[in-house]
């Protein structure tokens, strides 16, 4: 899947969904997954990740793909502001991703100086646009 059909299709499913909470932009992260560990990786993103984003000021949700063919994540998270968003410290971003990587690492019976077991591929912001039809 090519980058441009990726966030044309983040684009897609952001505005398709009308139960969805507005949101004035996306934190849009891919990651690779394989397929054995799938669970795993949800599982610490369940108790990491999700208890900590519901805490923070202008978290709207969240929805993560999987793509089985090239073993990777596609999580869209939503904020009410961009402001909001970048108001996140990278200390407190630094601190729960270890949380996650911790948690993983136990799962797989990985040692605590392991790499991160999903790497992130790619990161990137979607805006807002408006859909004025004529």
């Amino acid at each position: 899947m090519s980058r441009v059909f990726t966030v044309c299709l983040a684009i897609l499913l952001v505005l398709a969904n009308p139960g969805m909470a507005v949101s004035d932009v996306v934190e849009q992260l891919r990651l690779h997954v394989p397929s054995d560990q799938r669970e795993i990786w949800l599982s610490a993103e369940r108790s990491t990740w999700q208890p900590w984003l519901e805490a923070q000021s202008g978290f709207l949700g969240r929805d993560l793909y999987w793509d089985p063919d090239r073993e990777e994540a596609l999580l869209l998270i939503r904020w009410a502001s961009r402001e909001q968003w970048k108001a996140i410290t990278d200390q407190d971003v630094e601190s729960v991703q270890a949380t996650f990587d911790a948690a993983v690492k136990t799962a797989l019976h990985l040692a605590d100086d392991a790499p991160s077991p999903f790497p992130l591929v790619a990161e990137g912001e979607l805006q807002r646009q408006p859909l004025t039809l004529p």
